[in-house]
């Protein structure tokens, strides 16, 4: 993935952090809710991310990139 989507994966992340945050200053269960899935959604992309690399990484090898 580009650095554009890196950072905007970091940006839904510290967002899901800040939601879950207020939704526990304010017992909002729905806002705090909706802030951890905002974090494992972030999650579940970061891991994609990281396996698109590592093939990057591999097809480089074998072409010799």
């Amino acid at each position: 993935m580009g650095l554009g989507d890196k950072i905007s994966n970091k940006a839904q992340e510290l967002s899901g952090k800040a939601k879950e945050a207020v939704g526990s200053a304010t017992s909002n269960e729905d806002l705090k809710a909706e802030g951890q899935a905002d974090q494992a959604e972030s999650t579940v992309k970061k891991g994609v991310e990281n396996v698109k690399d590592k093939a990057n990484e591999v097809t480089d090898k074998l072409t010799g990139k």
